[in-house]
C-alpha cells in the first residue's frame, strides 16, 4: 500500500487521467476492482478497503488486487517515460532493441544496419554501457556478417569494456562523494572530491569526460546548495570548468552536458551576486540550445527562463524579469516561485499571493519534487506575505507548521540563522510597532553571526532585507538591491 500511494503522488491530474485510460484498456474481464481500487487510493482512502472493494473481510484477495495495481503502475510509469521520453540514449536503446528484432526474425542485413547506426550514435555520445550492449549483440551474430573483421571488433570491445570500467569507477566514487557530503562536519567539498579520486588513482585533469566533469561540477554545487555555501565552493568549480573549457573536443559533441555545465556555472554565480557573469553563462547557453535545430531548447528552457528571470530581477530590471516569469508562470514551480518572490519585493502583495495559491499541492508531494529547501523557501515567503496581506490570523499557525517541519532538520545542518530569522519575523508579527526601536536593532544584531558581504548568499540577503527595510522604514527592493550590490 505504501508503494502505491507513493506512485500516486506522483503523479498529475493529467496523469490520473491517462493511468484510469489504461487500467481500462488492460482490463480483459468485467472485474474492473484495480480501478475502484486506484481511484479509492488515489482520493486518500486507505481504511478497510477489502470490505469497501468486496462487500466483506478478504484480506488475500485484497493483497493479490494492490500486487496487481501496483504493477500497473509501474508498467504505466514506464511506458509513459519510454514513449515520451526524446533523449539521444534512449533513441540509441530503440535502435539496439530494433536490430535485435530483426536478428530473431533472421532479417540480418536489416539488423547489421540497425545496429550499425546505434553503434556510430552510441559512439558519438561516450555512452559505454549501451555500447557494452550493442558489442555483445554485434559478436552473437558476427557469424551471419562475412564483411566483418573479428579481430579488430575484439579490440574495440576491450577498449570500451576498459571505458566502462572506469565509468564503474567513476560511479563509485559519485557514491562515495555524496554519502560524505551528507554528514554534517564541514570538510571542504574539493578535499572530498580529491580524496575520493585519489582512492581509486583517478586523476582529475582534461582526460575525464564531459559527462564526468558536469557531474563534479554538480556534485560540488548540491553541496554549495546544502552548506548555502556558494562563495566557498566557487573556486574550486571554477577549476573544473577551466578543465571542461581547455578540452580539445567539439561541444557539439557532448551538447546535453554542455548545456547542464553552463547552467550549473550560472547559478553559482549567480548565488554569488556575480549578476554579469551568470548573464553571460545565460547569453551562451540560450545560443548552445539553440544548436541542432533547438534540439535541448525545449528541455532546459524552464532552468533557462527561472534563472534568468531572477538574475534580470537583481540586476535591477524587475519589471523586465516579471514580465518574463509572468510569460512562463505556469512552465515550473521553479519559475513560479521566482515571480512569487519578485512580485513580494515590488510590493504587488495580490499578485504575489494569486501566484501562491496555485501552488496547491501539499508540502510533501513538493518536497518530493523540489526539494526540502525548496519547500524551505515557498515557507518562508508564505509568512512574509501573510504578513504583508495582514492575514495574522494564519501567519501564527504557519510560524509553529515552520518550526515544527525545519527546527529538527537546520539545526542539524548548523543553519541556525534561518531560525533566528524566523524568530525576528515572529517577534515583528507579534510588535510590529518595535521594529524600528534601537532593543529590536540590537536584537537583530545578536541573532546572526555575519559572515560578510561578499560570503553571504543572495537569497539569504534577500530575507534579511525585508528585515532591514522593516527597520529602517524603507523600500523593500531598494534595500535589497543596495545589500547585493555592496
Amino acid at each position: 500500500m505504501k508503494q502505491i500511494k507513493a506512485i500516486i503522488a506522483t503523479f498529475s491530474t493529467e496523469d490520473t487521467r491517462e493511468f484510469s485510460l489504461f487500467q481500462q484498456k488492460k482490463n480483459r474481464r468485467g472485474d474492473t476492482k484495480n480501478e475502484a481500487l486506484f481511484k479509492l487510493i488515489a482520493k486518500g482512502e486507505t481504511e478497510d478497503l477489502d470490505r469497501k472493494l468486496y462487500g466483506k473481510p478478504a484480506k488475500n484477495s485484497y493483497h493479490a488486487l494492490c500486487k496487481r495495481l501496483q504493477d500497473s503502475l509501474i508498467d504505466f510509469v514506464a511506458t509513459k517515460s519510454f514513449s515520451g521520453e526524446t533523449s539521444e540514449e534512449l533513441d540509441i536503446l530503440k535502435l539496439l532493441l530494433a536490430a535485435r528484432i530483426f536478428f530473431e526474425h533472421k532479417q540480418y542485413k536489416v539488423a547489421f544496419k540497425t545496429l550499425a547506426q546505434a553503434e556510430k550514435k552510441a559512439t558519438a555520445l561516450d555512452v559505454y554501457a549501451i555500447l557494452t550492449e550493442i558489442y555483445h549483440t554485434k559478436i552473437q551474430y558476427a557469424h551471419l556478417d562475412t564483411s566483418l573483421d573479428l579481430s579488430k571488433l575484439k579490440v574495440v570491445c576491450q577498449k570500451n569494456l576498459q571505458h566502462f570500467q572506469q565509468e564503474q569507477e567513476l560511479n563509485m566514487i559519485y557514491a562515495t562523494i555524496k554519502q560524505e557530503l551528507q554528514k554534517p562536519r564541514k570538510t571542504s567539498v574539493d578535499a572530498i572530491i580529491e580524496q575520493s579520486f585519489a582512492d581509486f588513482t583517478i586523476t582529475i585533469d582534461t582526460s575525464l569526460t564531459y559527462k564526468t566533469l558536469f557531474q563534479l561540477l554538480q556534485l560540488t554545487a548540491t553541496a554549495a546548495k546544502m552548506q548555502t555555501d556558494y562563495y566557498s565552493n566557487l573556486p574550486y568549480m571554477e577549476q573544473l570548468f577551466a578543465l571542461v573549457s581547455a578540452k580539445k573536443e567539439p561541444t557539439e559533441k557532448h551538447l546535453f552536458y554542455h548545456i547542464q555545465i553552463l547552467y550549473v556555472m550560472a547559478v553559482a554565480h549567480f548565488r554569488n551576486k556575480n549578476f554579469e557573469e551568470a548573464s553571460a553563462l545565460l547569453a551562451q547557453m540560450e545560443t548552445a540550445m539553440k544548436h541542432k535545430n533547438n534540439m535541448y531548447y525545449s528541455r532546459f528552457s524552464e532552468k533557462f527562463i527561472a534563472l534568468k528571470g531572477v538574475n534580470l530581477n537583481y540586476k535591477g530590471n524587475a519589471a523586465e524579469a516579471i514580465a518574463l516569469l509572468q510569460e512562463h508562470q505556469n512552465t515550473s514551480l521553479d519559475i513560479a516561485l521566482s515571480l512569487l518572490m519578485s512580485l513580494f519585493q515590488q510590493k504587488e502583495y495580490a499578485k504575489a499571493y494569486d501566484v501562491f495559491k496555485n501552488m496547491n499541492h501539499s508540502d510533501v508531494w513538493y518536497e518530493k519534487k523540489m526539494g526540502w529547501i525548496w519547500v524551505l523557501k515557498k515557507s518562508i515567503i508564505e509568512i512574509l506575505l501573510l504578513i504583508e496581506l495582514d492575514k495574522l490570523d494564519l501567519v501564527l499557525s504557519r510560524l509553529q507548521r515552520f518550526q515544527k517541519k525545519f527546527n529538527k532538520k537546520l539545526k542539524g545542518l548548523g543553519e541556525t540563522r534561518v531560525l533566528n530569522f524566523m524568530k525576528l519575523v515572529a517577534l515583528y508579527y507579534e510588535k510590529p510597532f518595535e521594529v524600528t526601536s534601537e532593543a529590536f536593532y540590537d536584537k537583530v544584531e545578536s541573532s546572526f553571526e555575519w559572515i560578510g558581504t561578499e560570503r553571504e548568499d543572495v537569497f539569504v540577503m534577500s530575507f534579511y532585507a525585508w528585515l532591514k527595510a522593516k527597520m529602517e522604514e524603507r523600500d523593500l527592493y531598494e534595500v535589497t538591491l543596495e545589500l547585493v550590490r555592496k
